[in-house]
């Protein structure tokens, strides 16, 4: 039965309501939460579903995971395996029990270097030791190569191997570290500040072969991190397979995937380079005959023109005498042609006094011819004025006026032509001959 009830002083829950109450508190008010202990009653019923209990040296806490959540695990649990749930807690309201209701599940120890991992690896991301731009570059052919690493593991054969027959010249110094254990972290801190204050390097190797995450884990510690970061000679991290990323890796300089391929990434092919050579060589001769052709042919295109100095000095004497000649010879026949046209234009030009003579005699008739025609026409526009004022005059209101007459307006300007345009009491304007007088009519 599920209900409650109330009387005057106090509230009564049913079992159920009681504990349908406490799981609704516990998953609304408790987050997810990450718990570790060991397995132990595991049932898998045929519904899919998985119930166990997982305990610790002092209590134990019942769980379920259910089918929708155990399907997507690689692994499955067995009796007194240590494992790491995220979970939400909740209660079993048929029974009371208190338990966690499973979301995920992994193995302890792996999900706790796993978790480790990726948590230092956010952190020295959000640093900046991860960023392209503080990366060094490797030289193109360096002068000594420092390799860290076991000096008794198969990645040191792998790396000698690949550099004697890549590049035997290049000398190599190993710098024996362990590389697995507690004690391999330091050891490796060491060798690159050792291998930094030297100032032997221009690059460092750090490997190892493959592993176990744990086997790994000294290049996932903060210190060998740190230690890559600072150091000033550029680096190259090859740690385990091809499938495995330390956070050296991402620290160093260039990553490599095997300790096989960071040796081929250190040094060039010798072969290939003296195939090269071989190349350069040739093309180098080619331009060099190329060049000594054309500065031979240049030098005897040279030689043929080249010529005594006496020789082009009196060449040069001959053409200024030539040059000289032909200018005076210019100048002479200029002043001719000038002198020449001299004569022509006093010959045709007369004297300019008997123009000017001419000329003022032509203005004075032209003078008196217009003022004549000016008088005439100003004579004629004067009686034709004189004829239309008179004219004008005769049409004129203002000449009735003279005779009395008197030019009567309304007060809107209009003539009055009939008493009947007028009303009593309107006021109207007389206009005489001379002034004007303001009536008011009295009767119309």
């Amino acid at each position: 039965m599920d209900h409650t009830a109330t009387d005057n002083s106090r509230t009564i829950y049913s079992v159920t309501a009681l504990n349908r109450l406490s799981r609704q508190l516990l998953e609304t008010h408790l987050p997810l939460v990450w718990i570790e202990g060991e397995i132990s009653n595991f049932a898998r019923p045929s519904s899919g579903h998985w119930y166990f209990t997982l305990k610790d040296d002092a209590a134990q806490v019942r769980c379920a995971m259910f089918r929708n959540r155990n399907a997507a695990l690689r692994f499955t649990p067995t009796q007194g395996e240590q494992v790491l749930l995220r979970a939400r807690v909740s209660l079993y309201e048929g029974r009371g029990d208190y338990q966690l209701i499973a979301e995920h599940m992994e193995p302890a120890g792996h999900g706790a270097l796993q978790r480790a991992y990726e948590q230092l690896k956010d952190k020295l991301a959000k640093e900046g030791l991860f960023d392209p731009e503080r990366k060094q570059a490797l030289p193109e052919l360096p002068r000594h190569i420092g390799v860290i690493t076991s000096p008794t593991g198969a990645a040191i054969r792998d790396v000698l191997s690949v550099l004697q027959r890549r590049y035997p010249a290049i000398p190599v110094s190993i710098i024996p570290v362990p590389v697995q254990g507690t004690e391999a972290a330091p050891a490796i801190v060491q060798a690159l500040a050792m291998a930094a204050r030297s100032q032997l390097f221009d690059v460092l190797l750090l490997t190892r072969g493959g592993g176990s995450l744990e086997d790994l884990w000294p290049f996932n510690d903060e210190r060998v991190a740190r230690a890559i970061s600072l150091c000033p000679v550029p680096l190259i991290s090859a740690v385990g397979h091809e499938v495995d990323v330390t956070i050296a890796d991402f620290v160093a300089d260039v990553r490599a995937p095997t300790p096989s391929a960071a040796a081929e990434l250190v040094v060039p092919d010798v072969s290939e380079q003296l195939v090269r050579l071989q190349v350069r060589e040739r093309h180098l001769g080619q331009t060099i005959q190329r060049r000594l052709q054309r500065l031979s042919e240049q030098l005897n295109h040279l030689q043929k023109r080249l010529r005594h100095p006496g020789d082009h000095l009196r060449q040069q004497s001959q053409r200024l005498d030539q040059l000289e000649l032909r200018l005076n010879s210019a100048i002479n026949h200029t002043l001719e042609r000038k002198k020449q046209t001299l004569a022509n234009l006093e010959a045709r030009q007369p004297d300019p006094r008997y123009a000017l003579q001419h000329l003022k005699a032509q203005f004075q008739r032209t003078r008196s011819a217009l003022m004549q025609q000016w008088q005439a026409s100003h004579q004629r526009a004067s009686q034709r004025l004189g004829e239309n004022a008179r004219l004008l005059h005769s049409v004129s209101p203002l000449s009735t006026l003279e005779r009395g007459y008197a030019l009567v307006t309304d007060s809107h300007g209009k003539i009055v032509r009939d008493s009947d345009a007028v009303q009593q009491g309107d006021k109207v304007t007389a206009k005489l001959a001379r002034g004007e007088l303001h009536c008011q009519i009295i009767e119309g």
